[in-house]
C-alpha cells in the first residue's frame, strides 16, 4: 500500500471517502483496528493510515476486507476508485479530457503515443528515467497509461488519429522483442475502424512538426492547421500499416 502526501486534494479526498466506509464497516461488525488487521493480514497502523486516508488500501486489502466486514461488496466496490486516485494528477486530468474528445488526434515525434503503447515498452521508457523511479513508481504509472487505453472501448468509440514519426517505429527501445511487441500492437490498434495510424518518413524535406509533439482534442483548435499539414506529409494509413509491417520484419 502506498502513502500519500496532501499535494493532491481530489486523491486525498477520495482516499478519505474510501478511510470512512472502511471505518463504518468496521465498528459496524465490533472490530477493533488492530483484530481486523490480523485477520486480513496486515498490522494495526497499515489499518488505521487506510481508515484516516493516508494510505491507499492494495486491491487485496479491499477484498479481504470486504469479506471479513460482510460488506457485501461495497467496500471491493471502491477498487476502481482507488485505482484512479493513485494515478498522477496529470494523468488524470488528461484522462478525463480524452474521455469526452469524440475525436483526438496526435502527433509523436520521439517515442511511440501513450495510447497506442504496450506495457512493456511503456515499463522501459519509464525504466530509463534519470534520476531513476522507484519500482513502485514505474508500477504506478505504466498502471496509469495502460488505464487509458480503455478509451478504445468506450461506446460511443471516438475517431483517433495518429501520426508517428518513422524514428518511433526503428528506435529498439526495451530490446528487440519488446519493439517487435509494439509494432504488432500498432498493427493490431492501426486495423479499428475507428483509428487511422500514419508513419512521417525520416526523408521527408518539408515537415510542419519540428516544434515537437502535440495532441489535439475535437474541441481544441490551436493546432489544428499545424497538425493537418503534418498529416497532408505523412503517409496514408495503408502506407503507414504497410511501412509498420516492413518494419517488423527488418527488426
Amino acid at each position: 500500500m502506498e502513502p500519500y502526501g496532501a499535494d493532491d486534494e481530489e486523491s486525498a479526498g477520495v482516499l478519505r471517502t474510501v478511510g470512512r466506509v472502511i471505518k463504518t464497516c468496521r465498528e459496524r461488525k465490533g472490530l477493533r483496528q488492530a483484530e481486523l488487521g490480523t485477520a486480513i493480514g496486515y498490522s494495526e497502523e497499515q489499518v488505521s493510515s487506510v481508515e484516516r486516508g493516508r494510505r491507499a488500501p492494495s486491491p487485496t486489502f479491499l477484498e479481504a476486507a470486504d469479506q471479513v466486514l460482510d460488506a457485501g461488496g461495497l467496500i471491493v466496490g471502491l477498487r476502481r476508485d482507488v485505482e484512479e486516485a493513485r494515478y498522477p494528477k496529470k494523468v488524470r486530468d488528461l484522462a478525463k479530457l480524452e474521455a469526452e474528445a469524440v475525436e483526438l488526434c496526435a502527433y509523436a515525434n520521439s517515442v511511440v503515443h501513450g495510447l497506442l503503447q504496450t506495457p512493456e515498452y511503456a515499463g522501459a521508457l519509464y525504466g530509463m528515467r534519470r534520476p531513476p523511479f522507484a519500482e513502485d513508481e514505474v508500477e504506478r504509472l505504466v498502471a496509469a497509461r495502460l488505464a487509458r487505453q480503455e478509451i478504445f472501448d468506450r461506446q460511443p468509440s471516438p475517431v483517433f488519429s495518429f501520426v508517428l514519426e518513422e524514428v518511433t517505429l526503428r528506435r529498439p527501445l526495451g530490446g528487440r522483442m519488446v519493439m517487435r511487441r509494439q509494432l504488432e500492437r500498432l498493427l493490431e490498434v492501426g486495423r479499428r475502424r475507428n483509428v487511422e495510424i500514419q508513419v512521417m518518413p525520416t526523408n521527408r524535406e518539408d515537415h510542419a512538426g519540428l516544434d515537437g509533439s502535440l495532441q489535439l482534442l475535437r474541441l481544441q483548435k490551436v493546432f489544428e492547421v499545424r497538425y493537418g499539414i503534418i498529416r497532408a506529409q505523412a503517409l496514408t494509413p495503408r502506407e503507414s500499416l504497410a511501412f509498420i509491417e516492413k518494419v517488423l520484419g527488418e527488426t
